[in-house]
Parts: C-alpha cells; structure tokens; sequence
C-alpha cells in the first residue's frame, strides 16, 4: 500500500510540474494613460505588448510566459504612488516596467524599494537612478547624458554664451541643475536662466528677457506641449539664434503642435529618429529597423518618436534579468539587470552595473535638426 501510494505521489508531481512551468511571470506596467504624459502613456503600453508578446513567442521567461498587468498614473504622482503598492500588494507582481514620468518615478522609489520590486522606469530625469538605489532602474538616457550631449554640440559649434528655459517641475527644474552645474566643464557662460509653469499658454515674457541678454543659443529643457509653445513664441519675438530643446521633445507630436515653427530646432536624441541616415553597420541598425517597421506598419502604433522604444528597451531589460535570476525576483532579479552588459537596444547599447542602473553612455544620443518638417542627423 505504501509502494502504491508513492507510485501515485510521484505520478501526481509529474503531472503538477509542467503546469507549473506554464505559471505566468507578472510585470506591472506602470504608465501615463491619461494627462499631460497620455501621448507618451498610450504607446508606451502598446510597445510593452509587443515585447511581450515577442518575449512570449520565443519561450517566455524559462517556459513560463509573461503576463503583464497595467496601472494608469493619470501622470499624477500621488497616483502612481497607489497604483505601484496595489501592482505590488494586490497583484502580487515581481517587477514593474515604468512609470513614464519623473515625478512620479520619484513618487514610488521608496514603495519599491521598500517591497524590494525591480522597477525599470521610462523617464528622461537622473534623480530616479542617482545616487543608485538597488531596485530602481531606467532605459533612457539620464536628463545630464543629454545635457553632456548637447554641450558637446554647442562646444564644437565654438559658442560660448548661451540662456536657459526650463520648467519648473521635477524634469525641468533637474534639467537647470545640469545645465549650471556643466557648463563651466564646456567652456559655457550662462548669460540668462528664465522658468516658466508646464500649464503656461505663453512664454514671450521669458523668451523677451532672455532675447535682451543676446545669447549665441537658448537650450530649453521640458516635455510635452509646451514645448511647442516655446518654439512659436521664440519664432513670433523673431529671435534667429539656434533653439535647443532636450531629449524629450524628439516626438511627431512636437512636430504637429510646433508646425512651421518647429523648422531649425535641434536636439539631442536616439538614433531611432534618423535610422535613414545612420550607416548599415552601425550596432543598432539592425534592431532599429525591424522595431520601427513593427511599431508604424505592423502594430500600427503611430509614428515613432524618440519616448517609442523606452518602453520596448525596459522589457527587454526585464526579461534579460528574469534569465538571469531564473525567473526570481527581488535582489536576484536586481543583480541580474546589473548584470546586463552589450544589450543592443532601441535607445543604444546598454551596459548596466551595480555603480549604473541606466547603462547609456553620450555616444548612444546623436544631435538632430528639424529640416522641411522631418528630422536630420547633424554630423
């Protein structure tokens, strides 16, 4: 009786186990889908589909497939704060992909941290990444890469005197720190530092001031619409020095809103925005084709812009670290993202480490210039 019922006992656990190889791998996609961040949101959800769903196509994480559950930010903070404890306490995932916002990426920092959840973040800001915290990643370039980038440019162009316009949220205000705290190491005098509300519908008193300091450029640092309305106003005060806005406004919708102004405008951004215009055997070249076809012919996302592959880049990045800690979470998952090194991405290759948890390097942004409504590598 004994011998048959570990016969049956055996039998049982054969016939559990590959059910319980198919037990699905819960992320959290924590993004804008509604708000200010909604144009970044909504795509952002659909590329996260379509890692998954490519991830999934080649096995899963270990046989297991993953399952993502989504939370809406409503680009709110205080939001994303609650929507990251209930991906965490309710839904019980092992790891969140976003927020798509800096604030609110500072908002859940000590929620993941405290639940010991790896979170890769698409947001632009350093603050989240630095100083390093175990279980707080990004997959796009920190707010000062750009900053080094864009100096960079301006270094080589032999200008000396610029002035600065930023927001004053989070990503903004981040972007003034950089900006001041660079510009001496770049040979840079700022000669006029202005800052305006992301809800402003003008910002010619600003741009009126800064015309009067007669700076050689104007770097603008912030996201989203108001973008645009920097680039009509600067256009409408007829000021003719180059425009530099930073790495979160490559974007179609920067194009539409901006129009006829947008003409001129440069800044740094991923080589995905001018894949036409990088040689064939560049690294990327490869990956950065068979994404943008994905996401504007296949999946018919939209156009892309330079916000399209963080969260592609964020999923992979995950998936990689799931492998790595055989599908653990916690401090094996974090471990093994630091662990990543050559990852070819959408926004470069990435080579993480315990002392880096974003792995991009300034060569991975190239310098762009909206030319005829369309973006043109400068070289």
């Amino acid at each position: 009786m004994k011998k048959l019922s570990l016969m049956c006992l055996l039998a049982l656990v054969g016939m559990v186990s590959p059910l319980l190889a198919l037990e699905p791998v819960k992320i959290g996609v924590l993004v804008g889908l509604s708000g200010p961040e909604g144009h970044i949101g909504e795509p952002s959800k659909a590329v996260a589909m379509m890692a998954a769903a490519e991830i999934n196509a080649k096995g899963g994480i270990l046989g297991r497939p993953i399952e993502l559950i989504f939370a809406d930010t409503q680009s709110n903070p205080g939001k994303a704060a609650l929507e990251a404890k209930r991906l965490i306490e309710t839904e019980k995932v092992v790891a969140i992909a976003g927020p798509t916002g800096t604030g609110s990426a500072m908002a859940v920092l000590k929620i993941v941290q405290d639940a010991q959840v790896p979170t890769v973040g698409f947001v632009g800001g350093t603050p989240p990444v630095e100083p390093v915290r175990q279980f707080m990643f990004k997959s796009p370039q920190k707010t000062v890469t750009a900053v080094e980038r864009t100096y960079t440019y301006l270094k080589a162009k032999g200008l000396k005197k610029i002035a600065i316009l930023t927001a004053s949220d989070n990503f903004g205000q981040e972007g003034k720190a950089s900006l001041e705290k660079l510009s001496a190491r770049y040979g840079l005098e700022i000669v006029n530092a202005q800052v305006f509300d992301t809800t402003d519908s003008d910002v010619s008193v600003q741009l009126t001031k800064i015309k009067g300091s007669a700076p050689q450029a104007v770097v603008c640092w912030t996201i989203g619409g108001i973008g645009a309305i920097v680039t009509k106003n600067f256009r409408q005060l007829g000021m003719r020095m180059p425009l530099i806005h930073c790495h979160g406004q490559a974007d179609p919708k920067y194009l539409e809103l901006a129009g006829t102004a947008a003409e001129g405008t440069i800044m740094p951004t991923t080589k995905l925005m001018v894949i036409d215009q990088i040689p064939k055997n560049d690294p990327q070249f490869a990956v950065l084709s068979r994404f943008k076809d994905d996401y504007e012919n296949k999946k018919k996302i939209g156009k892309t812009g330079a916000h399209s592959g963080y969260a592609w880049d964020a999923m992979q990045l995950l998936a990689l670290g799931l492998k790595k800690s055989n599908g653990q979470g916690g401090l094996a998952l974090a471990k093994a993202i630091e662990g990543v090194k050559g990852y070819v991405g959408v926004s470069g290759v990435y080579n993480m480490s315990a002392q880096d948890h974003c792995g991009l390097a300034v060569d991975s942004m190239v310098m762009a210039q909206v030319k005829n409504g369309k973006w043109t590598l400068i070289k």
